[in-house]
């Protein structure tokens, strides 16, 4: 069950954040838009567990479709829905998982189980760097229009990627500490800015804060999986 899990999480965070562009999330009340998704959705499901006629993973398309379609006609667009928006994937996922344990055991990959962490690690990393771009970026929208931005065209964005890839490594290396050091850094070099400005230094602190926030907790997550999936061959830390 834990290895149908992992590969449908990672299809998932594949269908829904690397291959969905913003065209397509822009003009997903389209029926064409909408069935493209769907279509996605059904094949990476397909590609990560190896299997093509499951009819499992037509259930779990038909669900990720229903989930899509309530949410994009209901016009919800707030944090808030795109948590509870991903929250329902994922039951939906587990559900599936539960009912059909085997998906994996009995696809194209089960004979390469080292596949099986890296796809776990992989699927951190997504959620870590595009999806966390998503949901801060959707945080911070309200206060973003207060804010007047005289720096480099998508420097904040390229700066959470990086702050945020650089904690996926230390927390999966066994360095914590480095956090603490680019907390610091991030301080010293936003201080100038953010001092002259209150509303700045409450935009950058929030962003901030929750940019490291949604990283600690992924990196946390994918650590504490990795144990429960046969070994990559790269020795990593004990969570």
């Amino acid at each position: 069950m834990i290895a149908t899990l992992t590969a449908l999480l990672f299809a998932h965070v594949i269908a829904d954040f690397v291959l969905q562009t913003g065209a397509m999330v822009k003009y997903k009340s389209k029926p064409s838009i909408m069935a493209l998704h769907t279509a996605i959705v059904l094949f990476t499901a397909q590609l990560a567990t190896g299997q093509i006629a499951a009819p499992e993973l037509l259930a779990l398309a038909a669900a990720h479709l229903a989930i899509d379609i309530f949410k994009t006609y209901g016009g919800f667009r707030s944090l808030t829905t795109f948590v509870v928006d991903q929250i329902a994937h994922i039951l939906t996922i587990v559900a599936v998982a539960l009912y059909a344990p085997d998906l994996w055991t009995n696809g194209a990959w089960s004979a390469y189980p080292w596949l099986l962490p890296l796809i776990a690690l992989l699927t951190g990393l997504i959620v870590t760097l595009p999806a966390g771009q998503y949901a801060i970026a959707m945080l911070m929208r309200p206060h973003s229009m207060r804010i007047r931005n005289n720096g480099l065209r998508d420097g904040g964005r390229q700066i959470g990627l990086l702050e945020r890839g650089l904690i996926f490594v230390f927390v999966l290396t066994g360095h914590p500490i480095g956090v603490g050091f680019l907390i610091g850094a991030k301080s010293i070099l936003r201080f100038g800015t953010a001092s002259r400005d209150q509303r700045i230094a409450e935009y950058v602190i929030i962003g901030t804060l929750a940019s490291f926030g949604w990283a600690i907790i992924a990196a946390l997550a994918t650590q504490a999986a990795l144990p429960f999936l046969p070994p990559l061959g790269i020795a990593l830390p004990s969570p």
